[in-house]
């Protein structure tokens, strides 16, 4: 057990983590675990500390991890060299002892043991000056005897020994019986019992044996009860009280209920402390005296102690005084009744039970489904799939025609939300689910789609390498069957059934007759069972025969994929894997479909034309088994550790930006402190007030209107200046009135007060410049603190935005598994697709980049077996008790509250797809729930993205241009008729054209804000000449094939120029790669990606 400052180290305990997908960090020498990183990393960072110390060798100024190594080491060498035979003897003798030192307790064991000696430890013996080696087998232990003398005579032992070399057995005494010396000795001994030990931290703890090692050997473990902790507590506290007791001036004086002084406690009182020794007993002396007597001469002493007044407690009668109190006897104390009364027993007393105690309020979070029903309805649900799982109104439209099914649906989004995050390596563009659904559906040999055709060609890139890279098959196939060896079956079993031998013609009997016809009737029912097992064993399809002459691994290293190519090598594939038992039967029914045994001659024309007539729901069965395939292939497996990699560089990035955060803010709190204390110094003085000024200097009113002007105003006018010219009579005052009056109207006294309102402005001008000369030192250290502030309000600002573009890369990095949004009460999973993986609107150089989304919806999965059959369709006991507390079962909780569309299984789905059912569904999830309260908290947190995408979708599906009365139909219908704007044609005729993105750093658009303004240009609208394609998913383009290996995946390479470049050509190509290389950025993998 290693040790910090000389005590053992405390694990952490396992946190309790009710998801399964949630991730954790663990560190496999302590076996714990961690929610979040920064916690590991500070376990971490307390575990390379150099201040722990090995218990075995005692070295100090090591890492947990350095002293866990060392004790691990040093252990298995004391496990093997101390002796074996001693370990339990030496045990028991350690157990319980009291011994503080281990270095005394390891000299008491020694000395006891050196000489000793137990059965089946290796020994030397010396017979006859003859030292033999042996093993001991018995033992005898013989007590001390008294010899006549009266002396006595000390213990000793006898020993069997079985000598190796004579293989006989000699019994020997103490003197002839010897270990090697280095078996033995102080040092092993204490590191065996520091390794087998443990003692707790207080004085005179004892020393115990390990649970697993006491149970190993059979050591009692059960502690006495004199060595307890909670038992020596109590002995020390006895012992204090028993000191305070006897100490004088202590705590030894008690206050007497019955008298007025205080006096000493008796030895025999109660302590509070503890019990002490009892009073010793002397019988009370005899008196002659009646009670009375005996009353009235202690009112009497009471009296004269009392200066002759008599306590008003008892009357001349001995009786209690009227109006005073009287103590009556203590229920339950017969001795303190008179005489007469003290042999019988008290009435019982009867009082009303107390009511329980009402139960405390729960403590929420708890169990969603033991949360009461707050009577809301969730919003509905619509489906993708023609099939419902519940009964919907007669508007249903299913979208796509009715063609997809529900066990599809599930695929559909497994198989595209894989094609999008791993589109850097399938070197695709990223796609919108719309189209990649209308894409499934409407490739044809009439249509041609690309993006059909590139998905399949890309994913089976990555399961076998060209033939430049070495045409390796990335994954593993089961080895198909060779048919010499199925041949040779055939023969083995003709050859093992045997012909009927012809029976001699006899003279037929009853019995003979009956025999023949029994022997009939069972060889016509084994031909008809071998019928019908060659019936079902006849081949359902004709893959064999198409791929006869065809090597679909080599056609696919040299990348044959045009004109049914790799239309053909996907039958090759499902061939080899209906090989394997977990894929037979998806296998076999794929090639059903594609290879019927109806056809009369398969070829690679037909098998092209059954692909692009193929039901999408095969297509989409077919896809995912691929796609499932490429999990195993190193690609994708680099993928995955080279981003986890790269979110490991992101979070101690992240954590230096912490850092500094968190320096900035305190800083900011000290200049904010600071600013505080220079404030009142730096107050602008209070603005005295300013008679008002009308326009004119009498106060005449021009025009009707009055103008307030204050001296400042007055003094860049000119002031009386204004008033001391004569104009002409023509002239005109500002406002356009003629100023001929105000010279008829000027008095001497009009130019008294004009002097001295002049030299009134003169005196407070030169009060207003002594002011300003006056500024207090302290405002340039104001200022300065003041831009100090500023400064750090940036720093901070701009930590927080670093902040929140690396948990935007963390979030496209984490490419393992996809994030569940949460779960609702009843165990519903909900899934947003751009939680994690990918850019929140796909890549945003992409052909389809515009849309400026991915997946746009929110989808509802259902229960898995267990969580339905554990909390929804429970047993009736259970369901019983749930009716009892809440009126209601939990199916018909699930019926009322769903609203009629609901998803009973993990494999049905249904979606969300409009801003305002987020909104409602954020009503309908109750806070008090564990479930909910985190699926809530996700939604809150993404509420804005999530809006914004399904914004986005609902103008380039174009749910947006569907009428009123459409609107009204959508809303009325219940289930996914809102889907029909993915079906519908793209007619309009105004297209916006994709924002221009900067350069990022992921290239996926992550890091995008780095470095760059948090504005994007603006959409731009722009009429289209020619009519645009009648579906969307026509308007993709590979441009990531077409960029980074030049060409389509589906399209063969174009020839390599043998044309020899000039010096100067190859200069500069090389200048610019190098250029390019230097400027692209990083993708999540950490490789370089040239900038699209």
């Amino acid at each position: 057990m290693v040790l910090f400052k000389r005590k053992p180290v405390q694990f952490l305990t396992v946190p309790n983590i009710e998801d399964d997908n949630q991730e954790v960090w663990h560190i496999p020498q302590t076996g714990e675990i961690f929610v979040t990183y920064e916690e590991y990393l500070n376990r971490m960072d307390f575990y390379n500390q150099k201040r722990f110390i090995c218990t075995i060798t005692g070295h100090s100024g090591l890492t947990f991890f350095e002293a866990l190594s060392s004790e691990t080491a040093g252990a298995a060498e004391v496990e093997q060299a101390f002796p074996e035979a001693l370990k339990g003897p030496v045990l028991r003798r350690v157990q319980f002892q009291t011994v503080s030192r281990i270095d005394t307790l390891v000299d008491q064991i020694y000395d006891e043991f050196k000489n000793d000696y137990y059965p089946g430890e290796t020994v030397t013996v010396s017979i006859d000056g003859e030292k033999l080696h042996g093993v001991v087998r018995d033992k005898t232990r013989f007590g001390g005897t008294v010899l006549p003398d009266g002396s006595t005579a000390p213990p000793y032992s006898r020993y069997f020994v079985s000598l190796k070399e004579r293989q006989e057995e000699v019994p020997v005494n103490d003197s002839q019986i010897f270990r090697d010396r280095k078996v033995f000795t102080k040092s092993v001994l204490r590191s065996f019992i520091k390794k087998t030990v443990t003692r707790e931290a207080w004085n005179g703890a004892p020393w115990l044996v390990k649970t697993d090692i006491a149970e190993r050997y059979h050591i009692d473990t059960r502690i006495p009860p004199h060595l307890r902790y909670d038992n020596k507590l109590l002995e020390r506290k006895q012992i204090q009280a028993q000191k305070r007791m006897t100490q004088p001036g202590g705590m030894g004086m008690e206050f007497n209920s019955h008298t007025s002084h205080n006096t000493p406690a008796s030895p025999g009182q109660f302590s509070p402390t503890g019990p002490v020794r009892l009073p010793e007993l002397k019988p009370a002396p005899k008196s002659h005296k009646s009670k009375a007597q005996q009353a009235a001469q202690a009112a009497a002493q009471e009296a004269r102690q009392n200066g002759g007044v008599v306590s008003r407690k008892h009357n001349l009668f001995n009786g209690p005084e009227p109006g005073g109190f009287m103590h009556l006897p203590l229920p339950g104390n017969p001795f303190q009744f008179p005489l007469s009364y003290r042999s019988h027993t008290l009435p019982p007393i009867y009082s009303a039970p107390e009511p329980p105690p009402p139960p405390p309020p729960p403590k929420y979070p708890i169990e969603d489904l033991q949360v009461e029903s707050r009577g809301l309805v969730r919003p509905q649900l619509k489906y993708l799939c023609a099939d419902p799982p519940v009964d919907l109104e007669p508007t249903f439209k299913a979208p796509f025609d009715g063609k997809i099914l529900m066990k599809s649906v599930g695929p559909l989004l497994e198989t595209w939300d894989t094609l999008n995050v791993y589109c850097e390596i399938f070197k695709l563009d990223s796609f919108t689910f719309d189209d990649f659904v209308e894409a499934m559906q409407l490739a044809s040999e009439e249509m041609p789609v690309q993006l059909f055709n590139e998905i399949h060609c890309a994913v089976l890139k990555i399961l076998v390498s060209s033939e430049a890279d070495g045409g390796k098959v990335q994954i593993q196939l089961p080895e198909l069957e060779e048919e010499d060896e199925e041949e040779e079956d055939e023969e083995d079993s003709a050859a093992a059934t045997p012909e009927p031998e012809s029976l001699p013609t006899a003279r037929a009997t009853r019995s003979s007759l009956a025999k023949l016809e029994a022997e009939r009737l069972a060889a016509e029912a084994a031909a008809a069972e071998r019928e019908m097992q060659e019936a079902e064993d006849a081949p359902k399809h004709r893959a064999e025969e198409v791929l006869k002459d065809y090597d679909w691994i080599e056609h696919l290293r040299k990348r044959d994929f045009k004109d049914g190519g790799w239309e053909l090598i996907m039958v090759g594939l499902l061939h080899q894997l209906s090989k394997n038992e977990r894929l037979n039967a998806s296998c076999e029914e794929l090639l059903e479909q594609l290879v019927p045994v109806e056809d009369e001659e398969p070829s690679r024309e037909t098998v092209r034309a059954r692909y692009a007539s193929l039901d999408v729901n095969y297509r989409v069965q077919a896809l995912q088994i691929i796609c499932m395939l490429t999990a195993e292939t190193k690609a994708i497996r680099g993928y995955m550790e080279d981003c986890s990699e790269q979110m490991t560089a992101y979070r101690k990035e992240k954590i230096e930006w912490q850092r500094k955060r968190k320096q900035a803010l305190e800083d900011l709190k000290n200049l904010n402190d600071q600013r505080k204390i220079l404030l009142p110094d730096n107050l602008p003085p209070s603005p005295q007030l300013e008679p008002a000024k009308v326009n004119g200097v009498n106060g005449a009113h021009t025009n009707g209107d009055v103008k307030m002007t204050d001296v400042d105003e007055i003094s860049l006018t000119g002031g009386v200046h204004i008033l001391d010219e004569i104009p002409d009579s023509d002239a005109e005052d500002a406002d356009g009135t003629p100023t001929n009056g105000l010279r008829n109207l000027r008095r001497g006294n009009d130019r008294a007060a004009e002097r001295k309102r002049k030299e009134e402005e003169k005196k407070q001008r030169a009060e207003a410049a002594a002011a300003a000369a006056k500024v207090p030192k302290q405002s340039k250290q104001f200022l300065k603190v003041l831009k100090d502030i500023q400064k750090k309000e940036e720093e901070i600002a701009e930590c927080e935005k670093e902040i929140a573009i690396i948990d935007n890369d963390l979030r496209e990095a984490d490419c393992p598994r996809t994030r569940v949004l949460g779960k609702d009460r009843f165990w519903n999973r909900y899934y947003w697709f751009e939680r994690n993986g990918m850019p929140y609107g796909g890549l945003p150089d992409s052909s389809t980049a515009h849309a400026g989304y991915a997946n746009g919806c929110i989808w509802v999965q259902g229960p898995d077996e267990l969580e339905r059959e554990g909390y929804i369709d429970m047993k009736e006991e259970w369901q019983n008790e749930y009716v009892a507390k809440f009126g209601i079962t939990v199916p018909e909780r699930k019926k009322r509250e769903e609203g009629g569309t609901s998803v009973f299984k993990a494999t049905q789905w249904g979606f969300y797809e409009r801003a305002e059912d987020v909104d409602k569904l954020l009503e309908w999830l109750d806070p008090r729930g564990v479930n909910e309260t985190k699926l809530r908290k996700e939604l809150v947190n993404y509420r804005d993205r999530i809006q914004k995408g399904m914004e986005n979708r609902k103008t380039y599906v174009g749910l947006d241009t569907a009428t009123e009365e459409e609107k009204k139909e959508e809303n009325g219908a219940t289930g996914g008729d809102a889907m029909e704007g993915v079906e519908a044609s793209t007619t309009a005729a105004v297209v916006e054209e994709p924002p221009v993105q900067p350069t990022t750093k992921g290239g996926r658009g992550k890091r995008s804000t780095r470095g760059n303004n948090n504005s994007r240009a603006a959409t731009t609208t722009r009429q289209v000449t020619p009519e645009p394609p009648a579906y969307r998913c026509l308007a993709w383009v590979n441009t990531t094939a077409i960029e980074e290996i030049g060409h389509l995946h589906g399209e063969e390479p174009p020839p390599a120029r043998n044309r020899k470049q000039s010096k100067k050509k190859q200069e500069a190509a090389a200048a610019k790669e190098e250029v390019e290389v230097q400027v692209a950025p990083t993708t999540r993998s950490g490789k370089k990606k040239s900038a699209r």
